[in-house]
């Protein structure tokens, strides 16, 4: 059982890792073999994709404005891919927030290969996230809210050296040797950094790619490609409400019931969207080598899907074409109908409409291209 506590009194005692409750259950370690089998076919199919670049800069996109949409920070999808590709100073504040996140999930990544998971990759993230340097909370007051009622609904521990003392317990358990297997490790250790909510502010989203870097640091994923937060997005109040089961109760089972099955549904539908991702690249392939077989290359069409609001100088940049081939490239792709060509104040851009439709839908067909 929990440590008894008030929502309106700073949660000091929140109880050290790991939890005193048994927490492999017989539906535990039932459903944890099914997430891991799931995890497993993600890896498998992100290897099958010749370029990774188109994944590791498509779909943390859409893990980035999901975890962002649950904090209520919101954009519209094509902002968010045509600025992804650019500088991002004429985007609006919650486009730029939301792709601070994108960029501090590819950063984090980037780390874990010279060191692994710690508080100062959460410390890291963090500040990328908001775009400003900040700490451990050093002023108390902090409290969490009901939106509806304005109710206090929890407050974290308050002085710096209590959340330190809490946030080393929490990297400790994460790496110690315990048996416990790592995704329900990440469920676990998603709870307590939460309910330490270490910092002023991003909190959330923090620990959402925490818990993505973490698979990835325990070797369960080779890319930050698992787009969890769609399931908790779409499972807001259960997420919540299970959060507030285990500071409550202690009630550990449901809460890493909904975590596995986040891991099992998104990793399948991720999968999912992976292959249909492969099967649109090589008929774009197919369809370039019949229309425009004079500039094709696997190089260009693979641009087309890392870079999906294309511009002259990215192709320019891939070594691909001098400036003025390049844009003859382009323009004859979007006469096969391979792009959109669209004016955007002083410059043109192309868009692999199909590519970004696949990645915004969450269905996973694609619109076939024409008969030649």
């Amino acid at each position: 059982m929990a440590t008894k506590f008030d929502p309106k009194i700073p949660f000091n005692d929140l109880p050290l890792l790991p939890p005193a409750e048994d927490i492999e259950t017989k539906a535990v370690l039932k459903k944890c073999i099914e997430a891991t089998r799931q995890l497993e076919g993600l890896r498998q199919a992100a290897k099958r994709i010749p370029n990774q670049d188109v994944l590791i800069n498509s779909i943390p996109l859409r893990e980035a404005k999901d975890s962002s949409a649950i904090e209520n920070i919101v954009t519209t999808n094509d902002k968010l891919f045509r600025f992804a590709s650019a500088n991002d100073e004429h985007a609006d504040p919650s486009t730029r927030e939301i792709l601070r996140y994108r960029t501090a999930l590819r950063n984090g990544f980037d780390n874990l290969k010279i060191r692994p998971l710690t508080v100062q990759t959460a410390l890291t993230l963090c500040r990328t996230i908001k775009g400003y340097d900040l700490d451990v909370r050093a002023v108390p007051g902090t409290t969490l809210r009901n939106h509806a009622t304005d109710e206090v609904i929890y407050t974290p521990p308050e002085g710096a050296a209590v959340i330190n003392e809490k946030l080393r317990n929490w990297e400790q358990y994460l790496h110690e040797d315990n048996g416990i297997d790592p995704i329900i490790r990440m469920a676990i250790g998603h709870y307590q950094f939460e309910a330490i909510h270490p910092f002023p502010d991003g909190n959330g989203r923090t620990g959402r790619a925490l818990n993505i870097l973490y698979l990835i640091d325990q070797k369960r994923l080779d890319l930050p490609i698992l787009y969890l937060s769609q399931y908790i997005n779409a499972n807001r109040d259960s997420y919540y409400r299970l959060l507030t089961g285990v500071t409550t109760n202690g009630d550990w089972e449901p809460w890493i019931l909904f975590m596995l099955e986040a891991v099992q549904f998104t990793a399948r539908w991720t999968t999912e969207k992976i292959e249909a991702v492969k099967a649109l690249m090589e008929e774009t392939v197919r369809h370039v080598k019949l229309r425009q077989p004079r500039i094709y290359s696997r190089e260009l069409v693979e641009l087309l899907f890392t870079q999906p609001y294309c511009r002259t100088g990215d192709v320019v940049a891939s070594g691909i074409a001098s400036r003025n081939i390049a844009a003859k490239y382009l323009k004859e792709l979007a006469a096969a109908d391979v792009l959109l060509q669209r004016k955007d104040g002083r410059e043109v851009l192309y868009i692999n409409v199909r590519f970004l439709d696949l990645l915004k839908s969450n269905e996973h067909g694609f619109q076939p291209f024409p008969a030649a």
